[in-house]
């Protein structure tokens, strides 16, 4: 299992909650924010290369929000959703995302490492060549998540259900997926070089492999 940082259940719990300061107004391109607290806003337009430092989201919409290029240090989020948000390029670092939900997102060149995503609900992410390391996906939904051409490194899947996920041209290495309560691949089954999934899965996935190993199996 990947180390990953601690992921507090309440606001309160961060290390720093008491420096938090609330936002208001909208969000803007290349703006650092350290120690910012966004509660309950929402936010439509571009602030690409904006840098969040221990800064925390709670009850945020980001509908349409273009975030390219961001990054996210220390960062917390919580019963948030960004539907159709561009997050592009963006680097990610000890954050943690809770109970949210991220839907239609552009995340392709991204970097993670050292994230936690607990109970979310990711549908139609882009993360193509994308770069994954000590990420951890807990008790989430993935459906339709393309991680073509990714870099996924020590990521595991605890209590999630993938469906139609996608690892075409996907390196992995020790990718953990033998926690994760449904392994529904939509391509890539051969890109698994590198995972630990169990002898279950396995079972499962065999006509899968055997399709794209070009196997034609028949009794009799």
């Amino acid at each position: 299992m990947p180390a990953v940082p601690h992921a507090p259940e309440e606001l309160a719990e961060l290390p720093y909650a008491h420096l938090l300061q609330p936002h208001s107004g909208p969000l803007r391109a290349d703006q650092r924010y350290d120690t910012v607290l966004f509660d309950g806003t929402e936010h439509t337009g571009a602030a690409g290369g904006a840098g969040f430092l221990e800064c925390a989201f709670t009850g945020v919409r980001l509908d349409g929000a273009r975030l390219r290029r961001a990054s996210f240090n220390e960062t917390w989020m919580h019963g948030s959703r960004l539907v159709a948000t561009d997050l592009a390029d963006s680097e990610w670092q000890d954050s943690a995302v809770l109970g949210s939900v991220l839907a239609g997102i552009a995340w392709y060149g991204s970097a993670l490492r050292r994230v936690v995503f607990r109970q979310c609900k990711l549908e139609s992410v882009n993360l193509r060549g994308a770069t994954l390391r000590d990420v951890v996906f807990e008790d989430c939904l993935l459906r339709d998540v393309d991680f073509g051409e990714a870099r996924l490194t020590e990521v595991a899947f605890p209590g999630s259900t993938l469906e139609e996920v996608r690892l075409g041209g996907a390196a992995l290495s020790k990718v953990d997926l033998r926690g994760a309560a449904r392994l529904g691949l939509a391509d890539g089954h051969l890109g698994l070089r590198g995972a630990v999934i169990s002898t279950h899965q396995l079972f499962e996935l065999a006509p899968q492999f055997a399709q794209a190993l070009g196997i034609v199996v028949k009794d009799g």
